[in-house]
């Protein structure tokens, strides 16, 4: 029989928002003052202004509520959660999908509110992560910087369309059209150079080598409309690429000022005050480097969205599950079967599945991981798998300061084989296959 823990008790004084971009349903639930067991309700509604939010938090402190639950709606309890935080209210955010109203029940705003303050004052909702103000500033440069990086690549691909409609197949000889060989003949095109032969004598390093293929491929119609639009994407790009590196350094600044999180971890480390030197969060950066796969940009956006502080998640599985990278079993009787993961924080899936393809391509432990699973489960399957690991290997980094990270190397899997087992399994294959196996030992 499974021990599980009850919280029968109600809690006493809560209040829940059902937020909406101009105003806000307010609904609180509170003892009666003389009858014993029964509940005072009362429903209003309040302006998402800052004055009237920070009258309300002065309000709810007043009345002794001990917490306020909000549902995610867009970016519009952002206001609310962080002004009535502000006030010392124990604050919750919730997901939508937690609060669903019961079927046939109808559906206001006021009702709303009234369910999700019932919900709150029983104890059924969890509350959702909503990471601290230094991590939340951290968070909107890294997501700023991936919005720029993704904008810059979306216009590098329209200079390459660009080419194939001058028939200018630059790209099919030089790996990086926008290295320093392919952005010197760019810029020669954008000046009126139209000479096939002095367009490849711009070539540098290994493309020198291949000069005739160039003379080929930059034979062309690049005209002066041509020319025009290439200018203006090639300046987009830099202007992006300045962008991008000058919120590097500012992510960087952000960090060094960033402390470390005290007392967290398993080791009974406690950090003395000496330890919190100026570099911050940049130690925890480098170590999270040495993982296969992650550089210091991805190191950054990974502390951002998930924080320093591993206590929110008490242990990996909580993070993998969070981050919706764990798998999912769906079981009817009988039959069991697997579903999706779900759809988690889209920054941190895809910065790990960039993650997770570099580590596959190497020869390393998360490499050998990746090319056992993609024979049998598939190249998706066996991303998220690689994607899993880095995770809780970067749990572990985190939650002990003194961790480093240690590979086990590509044999890893073969040298933990029993020799026995493996003969007996492929003594098996060859029988099916209708051969007549005999051992012999070797000499």
């Amino acid at each position: 029989m499974e021990e599980t823990e009850h919280n029968d008790e109600p809690l006493a004084r809560v209040a829940a928002i059902d937020v909406a971009k101009a105003t806000g349903m307010v609904c609180t639930r509170v003892p009666h003052g003389s009858v014993e067991g029964r509940r005072v309700q009362r429903v209003w509604n309040v302006g998402a202004t800052t004055t009237a939010i920070l009258e309300l938090g002065s309000r709810l402190v007043r009345e002794g509520i001990t917490r306020v639950v909000m549902e995610a709606t867009g970016t519009y309890w952002r206001s609310w959660f962080y002004l009535l935080e502000s006030c010392g209210l124990d604050c919750w955010l919730v997901n939508a999908r937690d609060v669903k109203n019961v079927p046939g029940r109808p559906k206001t705003d006021k009702l709303d509110a009234v369910w999700l303050a019932k919900l709150t004052e029983r104890g059924m909702l969890r509350a959702s992560f909503v990471p601290p103000k230094p991590i939340r500033n951290l968070r909107d440069l890294t997501r700023l910087s991936t919005v720029f990086t993704r904008e810059r690549t979306r216009t590098r691909q329209r200079v390459e369309k660009l080419l194939e409609d001058a028939q200018i197949k630059l790209s099919t000889v030089a790996s990086d059209i926008f290295g320093l060989s392919g952005r010197a003949m760019l810029d020669a095109l954008i000046s009126g150079e139209r000479d096939p032969r002095a367009l490849a004598g711009l070539a540098r390093g290994r493309l020198v080598s291949k000069k005739a293929a160039l003379v080929e491929v930059l034979t062309g119609q690049f005209d002066e409309h041509h020319a025009y639009v290439c200018r203006m994407l090639l300046e987009t790009a830099d202007h992006l690429t300045a962008k991008i590196e000058e919120l590097s350094a500012r992510i960087t600044q952000v960090l060094a000022a960033i402390p470390p999180v005290d007392g967290q971890g398993d080791t009974g480390r406690t950090t003395e005050p000496s330890d919190h030197a100026a570099a911050g969060l940049l130690p925890l950066v480098d170590r999270l480097d040495e993982i296969p796969g992650i550089g210091p940009r991805a190191a950054g956006i990974i502390l951002a969205e998930i924080g320093p502080d591993m206590r929110v998640f008490p242990t990996p599985g909580h993070l993998v599950s969070w981050a919706k990278l764990a798998p999912r079993t769906i079981q009817s009787g009988a039959k069991n079967t697997s579903g999706s993961t779900g759809k988690g924080n889209p920054w941190l899936r895809g910065i790990l599945g960039e993650v997770a393809t570099a580590a596959a391509k190497t020869d390393t432990f998360l490499g050998a991981r990746y090319r056992r699973l993609v024979k049998r489960r598939g190249h998706r399957k066996a991303l998220v798998a690689v994607a899993r690991s880095i995770l809780v290997i970067v749990w572990h980094l985190i939650n002990d300061p003194t961790v480093r990270f240690t590979d086990l190397g590509p044999d890893w899997h073969s040298r933990r084989l029993d020799p026995e087992r493996k003969t007996r399994d492929l003594v098996r294959q060859l029988k099916a296959l209708g051969h007549d196996v005999t051992l012999a030992p070797a000499a």
